[in-house]
């Protein structure tokens, strides 16, 4: 009995050392990773972007990296999203993270990244179903779908019957699924909803957006609420809504925020936001992939969600004093 723990117990320290010997090897070689997301100055990426940057701070102790590659602009997202993972690619990266946001265009760039044996996390759009066709490790971020009823459903508790979802960047899956599942849940409530889709160069441009949506709510006047698919346009359409003299009708939310979107539901002019918390999306997937490549680490939980979640007069204060320190 004796020479078998004894045996036992040598071949659990060969083991433990030979993990050890690994691990150091990895870290001393550390991980190149590169992450694709939107644009730098995009009030929502940029979130993002400080989730991964701060998970790289930790990259960057074990010798490794994170490099950010986003577009110029949204006016042809898919195809510019394709040729960036396939420059993030051509770098021979340790790992890939990026987001599923036009399937058509990216998926053909996205298997060659799994065919080349990089680890690659989708990422913000797609979900858990993009992450196992393409043969990635997980889906980190929000259930776009699910996030629209959670919408839809706080519109239809709170008496609204024709909701507006302006949607500046028509065509891309997570968008599309969040003004489908706004639809789908007031229904079920006895309410509606509509699409305003704009063409995506007007995504960032505040006078078109904010034309729009007034003309949109001048021509219907049974419109009572307006969701816009950023925090951006949601400024845009506080605008319009105020051009309308619709203030006191037309009850305005938002998929994800910006410190003014936060001070409106403060005042009481706007009435919520769709959180999907995008610092943690950025700090998440490049951690995990962090921690796979030096350490062979990877979670069971597969998706790992980060929203939706809702953001009132309830919660306001508290996601205010997220949100000053960039993390929100």
């Amino acid at each position: 009995m004796k020479r078998t723990t004894k045996l036992l117990t040598a071949m659990m320290t060969a083991a433990v050392m030979a993990t050890s010997a690994t691990a150091v090897m990895a870290q001393s070689k550390g991980a190149k990773i590169f992450v694709i997301g939107g644009k730098a100055d995009d009030p929502f990426w940029s979130k993002v972007k400080k989730g991964a940057d701060d998970a790289g701070k930790v990259a960057e102790l074990t010798g490794g990296s994170v490099t950010w590659l986003g577009p110029q602009n949204y006016d042809n997202l898919g195809p510019d999203a394709a040729k960036l993972i396939r420059t993030a690619l051509s770098q021979k990266p340790s790992a890939i993270v990026g987001p599923d946001w036009v399937p058509e265009a990216m998926d053909d760039a996205f298997k060659e990244v799994v065919a080349a044996g990089v680890p690659l996390i989708i990422y913000n759009s797609g979900g858990m179903d993009a992450a196992k066709r393409l043969g990635a490790m997980n889906y980190v971020g929000n259930e776009e779908y699910a996030a629209g009823l959670g919408g839809g459903t706080y519109y239809g508790s709170h008496s609204s019957k024709n909701v507006l979802c302006v949607n500046t960047l028509p065509g891309a899956t997570n968008t599309e699924d969040r003004c489908k599942g706004i639809a789908d849940a007031i229904a079920k409530s006895g309410g509606k909803s509509s699409q305003l889709p704009l063409p995506s160069s007007s995504f960032g441009n505040p006078t078109a957006v904010a034309e729009a949506i007034k003309a949109a709510v001048l021509k219907d006047n049974t419109i009572d609420g307006v969701i816009t698919i950023s925090a951006g346009d949601a400024n845009s359409a506080a605008n319009a809504i105020s051009q309308a003299n619709a203030g006191e009708k037309v009850k305005l939310a938002s998929f994800d925020m910006d410190e003014t979107g936060l001070q409106r539901i403060k005042a009481g002019t706007q009435m919520f936001a769709v959180d999907q918390q995008p610092y943690l999306q950025g700090f998440l997937a490049v951690s995990l992939l962090n921690g796979l490549v030096n350490y062979g680490l990877d979670l069971p939980t597969k998706p790992v969600l980060t929203g939706p979640g809702i953001v009132d007069a309830a919660n306001v204060d508290a996601t205010m004093a997220g949100a000053a320190a960039g993390a929100r």
